[in-house]
């Protein structure tokens, strides 16, 4: 990744701040890095199609140069090939980071468990799910973010995703360049294993989904052992 650009994308359920610690790892370490915000796409439907198109504008508007490297967290991983397509600018490689794999032509909630997919209906209001900090107890939230200062920077930016976004099929689209993945929690232990076999290189750190924000300087060293090994 020395020539190319790390084009690190958020979660639709959290915002820049949860990857800015990372962009910054990246940087100290001599690597160009674009930080994206989509978080104005993803409050109405169709949500995939709002962010693929807002992320292709976001990239041509840096006047970004050469090749890139696109980093997925989390539920931004499933739509990366459909990132790569609509660029003009080459990409080299995809890095999944503790992220959900591409199901073309599938919705979220084909491959969930039911009983989920009703206890997040319930809890939606006006078609809208609750903000990412409600999904967990405030221990929990606690343990993967101890600085309050760096949490509720992270928590002012979650938007309320349209309920929507599960029903939506995913793009269909593919990737032949290389791909690899980074795991951080136990909670990606599958994605994992199924990019491993792909044949994938996978990396997996001791941590949590969040570690991009509380262990930058690790979680960038580990997206470039990834890297190192295609």
């Amino acid at each position: 990744m020395v020539d190319a650009t790390a084009v690190l994308v958020h979660s639709p359920y959290l915002g820049p701040a949860s990857l800015r610690p990372l962009a910054g790892a990246l940087g100290a370490l001599g690597h160009p890095v674009l930080l994206l915000d989509l978080r104005v796409t993803v409050n109405a439907a169709p949500v995939h199609q709002r962010l693929i198109g807002s992320f292709a504008d976001a990239v041509e508007d840096s006047l970004v140069e050469g090749s890139l490297v696109l980093v997925g967290h989390s539920a931004a991983g499933p739509l990366l090939p459909a990132f790569a397509d609509a660029l003009e600018t080459p990409v080299t490689g995809l890095v999944y980071l503790d992220a959900e794999l591409p199901t073309p032509g599938r919705a979220w909630r084909d491959d969930a468990d039911p009983e989920r997919m009703t206890r997040l209906k319930a809890i939606s209001r006006a078609g809208l799910m609750p903000r990412w900090d409600r999904w967990f107890a405030p221990e929990e939230l606690s343990a993967m973010m101890p600085d309050p200062r760096q949490l509720e920077e992270i928590v002012a930016e979650a938007p309320e995703v349209p309920l929507a976004f599960l029903k939506e099929t995913r793009p269909s689209v593919g990737f032949t360049g290389p791909q690899g993945y980074l795991r951080l929690s136990d909670a990606y232990a599958g994605p994992a294993a199924k990019a491993a076999e792909l044949g994938w290189p996978v990396e997996r750190l001791p941590a949590h989904h969040l570690a991009a924000a509380t262990s930058p300087d690790e979680v960038a060293a580990a997206v470039l052992r990834v890297v190192s090994r295609w």
